[in-house]
């Protein structure tokens, strides 16, 4: 009877794996993110984190089950959590400002939008980091000083 019962919950979740596992879309040598799930190390509140860490170069795949990275402690992990990474494109707006300590020292970061990529794909950047960046700190700028009135 337990054979029976772990052959089926072996069988199972053979046809789970299949069914949600993807092939990698990058190779050996690609520049790739790494999801922040896997590092423990972050300080900071969880919701200021970027939720992909990089870019970091991927030394060989292995078996198409793991990745492997020039890191010092875990040098593999599971393709899952790599995404290929892609340029974001020029800058299209600055969203949000906000304040955060590195280091000993209070730094500006700001959260901007990019033409060709989608709404949830907005950055945290530091101010001298942005493509056209004057330009695009004035709009923000002026936007928060200008009042809209309910009608």
């Amino acid at each position: 009877m337990w054979k029976r019962d772990c052959h089926t919950a072996a069988k199972y979740r053979m046809q789970r794996y299949d069914q949600t596992h993807m092939e990698p879309d990058f190779k050996e040598g690609n520049q790739v993110l790494v999801s922040t799930l896997t590092f423990n190390n972050l300080k900071g509140p969880k919701k200021m984190r970027d939720s992909f860490l990089g870019p970091f170069i991927t030394i060989k795949l292995i078996e198409k089950d793991e990745v492997e990275f020039p890191f010092r402690k875990k040098t593999t992990t599971q393709p899952d959590i790599v995404e290929l990474e892609h340029s974001p494109g020029p800058a299209k707006k600055i969203i949000k400002a906000r304040k955060i300590r590195l280091n000993g020292k209070d730094q500006r970061q700001y959260l901007v939008r990019f033409k060709i990529q989608t709404k949830d794909k907005g950055k945290w950047l530091q101010g001298d980091a942005r493509t056209d960046g004057n330009l695009h700190l004035r709009k923000f700028r002026a936007s928060r000083r200008t009042y809209q009135y309910d009608q």
